[in-house]
């Protein structure tokens, strides 16, 4: 009867302990669904407004007597001139990528590749400056773009958008670079290679994951800027960029929530795009600097 005994209280603790374990399995999708519906509630409803026949941005009209149309985008993209600032900004983006990846990822193989008296007076000066916030720079930045006549320009934005010191990156390439085994690097050299053939054809193909993670970051920082499009377009309209170009929308007596809320769209997917696609490299160059 003992035996019985125990392992009828046997099989009793088997049962709890699956019970329990279906309960927090059950409790974290709930707290996981619930948490997922709070972030997406504002894009669905972003998504609503857009697609409205009606200008409110309140969540009971829109389900009363509305219908869908596609003229909210249709008048961000023409009469609000966002095919312009989609372009303006594409531009900007694009370029200040290409140049922050080239410079960042330079820099980043000469941190972690050579030895240099003041390496860790540039480390630690470089750690201080990204406690700075962007806005210290902006009279100077600007100041200095009157200076080259193109404070009103694509070139100009551009400029500011790439001038910042991109600390990140650099620690980011530097780690990288450090992880690559020495022998690699000096078997080209014995080769005959020279210290751009080493970098260009060895070293900065083998940094994908960070390449995709400096891409995908900047991206959307440029992408999403507002400070220096918006000073540097006040008194030049054609070089605004979408962030700034929503920002226009807003007006003193009217606010036109379905072009808005269009536009957020037309702003938002090609970033969404972006890190969907490219999301593996993303992380498996976060993952790789935090290993290191």
């Amino acid at each position: 009867m003992s035996c019985i005994f125990d392992f009828v209280q046997w099989i009793n603790t088997i049962l709890s302990k699956e019970v329990e374990r279906r309960k927090r399995g059950m409790l974290k999708k709930i707290l996981l669904f619930v948490s997922t519906a709070i972030w997406l509630a504002p894009f669905l409803l972003m998504l609503l407004i857009a697609f409205s026949s009606k200008n409110t941005n309140s969540f009971l009209e829109l389900f009363a007597d509305n219908r869908a149309t596609f003229q909210n985008f249709q008048n961000a993209w023409e009469q609000a001139e966002f095919s312009r600032y989609f372009l303006n900004t594409v531009i900007v983006t694009v370029v200040s990528v290409v140049v922050i990846l080239a410079v960042t990822a330079l820099a980043g193989y000469i941190m972690g590749c050579f030895e240099f008296r003041a390496k860790k007076i540039i480390y630690t000066v470089m750690m201080i400056s990204m406690g700075i916030p962007t806005i210290f720079f902006t009279i100077p930045v600007y100041q200095i773009l009157r200076m080259l006549h193109c404070e009103s320009s694509l070139i100009g934005l551009i400029l500011a958008e790439v001038g910042g010191g991109h600390v990140i990156f650099i620690l980011l390439f530097s780690k990288f670079f450090q992880s690559i085994p020495k022998a690699l690097e000096e078997s080209a050299v014995l080769e005959g290679a020279s210290e751009f053939d080493v970098f260009f054809r060895i070293m900065f193909p083998l940094a994908g994951p960070v390449i995709g993670t400096v891409v995908i970051t900047q991206s959307i920082w440029t992408w999403n800027s507002f400070l220096y499009p918006l000073i540097l377009s006040v008194n030049q309209p054609k070089i605004r960029t979408l962030s700034v170009g929503l920002y226009s929308f807003q007006g003193e007596n009217i606010v036109e929530w379905g072009s808005i809320a269009a536009g957020a769209c037309i702003t938002i997917l090609p970033m969404l795009l972006l890190f969907v696609t490219f999301q593996k490299y993303f992380i498996q160059g976060i993952s790789g600097a935090v290993k290191e």
